[in-house]
């Protein structure tokens, strides 16, 4: 496992950056070969501004077409770059699909990925095949069966708690599957959107939308809710064609913990997992 750089070097400083971004335009977060990400949007304004490469660390590397309103990063950038107009500089810069909304220095030993206690995320459905308005046809997965609500909350509360989610995970090598889930529930906004609220201390690759597709079969009445329970003990990972799009999911938010305790949730992260997410 690659070992993380926990201080800036010497005539450096780290900053702590929250973002969001509309991800539909992107082949994901982390940077690809001929491909366009936010972190190289990202990355390529911070560098401008700051006149030497800037290197960034994501707190959740988002997949292709996923959105975020609550994404945390972390860069050093040199000490005398002055950071006081430094997101109006940067949304002068980036596309209108990416927006900068907060800048501050890091606490000492504050890392954006391993210091994070948990990732909050949501997940909209419109189901019964009704029309997706135009507004909403970005961050919203359409399905053409109803779903059935209250099947869906009996299913995701099966999932709670720390498990290996090796079913629910497309593979990466050398990763670990085992997360913490500590809450998966779903609810009817006034615009008749299933919204699914998905918590936990860290996701795997597609792990969210793995889950999502999962339940939304038990909602269809394709299988009982004790189904999921079966799926997560034998270990067999479910079809790719169970898992729901992209663009219905979006990061709302990172937490960490207070900044006498960041190095301690490092030490506590790295212990319990590899060099992925």
């Amino acid at each position: 496992m690659t070992e993380p750089t926990l201080f800036a070097e010497s005539g450096f400083r780290r900053l702590r950056i929250e973002l969001a971004y509309d991800g539909t335009n992107y082949f994901g977060w982390g940077k690809q070969p001929d491909r366009r990400t936010i972190q190289e949007e990202v990355e390529n304004a911070l560098s401008t501004i700051s006149q030497v490469k800037i290197d960034s660390v994501v707190a959740g590397r988002t997949d292709a077409g996923v959105h975020a309103i609550g994404q945390v990063i972390h860069v050093d950038v040199p000490e005398d770059l002055k950071i006081e107009d430094l997101v109006f500089k940067l949304n002068r810069i980036l596309d209108q699909d990416i927006r900068i909304h907060k800048i501050d220095l890091a606490e000492p030993g504050f890392h954006a990925r391993f210091s994070a206690l948990r990732r909050h995320y949501i997940y909209k459905i419109v189901d019964d095949n009704q029309v997706v308005a135009p507004l909403m046809r970005l961050d919203v997965a359409p399905w053409y069966r109803t779903l059935d609500l209250d099947l869906m909350n009996q299913a995701s509360q099966l999932l709670l708690g720390e498990n290996d989610f090796f079913a629910f995970c497309k593979f990466r090598e050398s990763s670990t599957t085992i997360r913490t889930l500590e809450r998966f529930d779903w609810m009817r906004n006034e615009d008749g959107v299933l919204v699914a609220n998905v918590i936990a201390d860290a996701f795997c690759y597609s792990m969210v939308r793995n889950l999502v597709g999962a339940v939304a079969c038990v909602g269809e009445g394709r299988f009982p809710p004790s189904w999921i329970t079966s799926v997560l003990a034998n270990a067999e990972r479910i079809s790719d064609g169970m898992v729901f799009p992209a663009r219905g999911l979006t990061l709302k938010s990172v937490d960490y913990p207070p900044a006498d305790q960041l190095m301690a949730r490092i030490e506590s992260t790295l212990r319990r997992r590899g060099d992925e997410e």
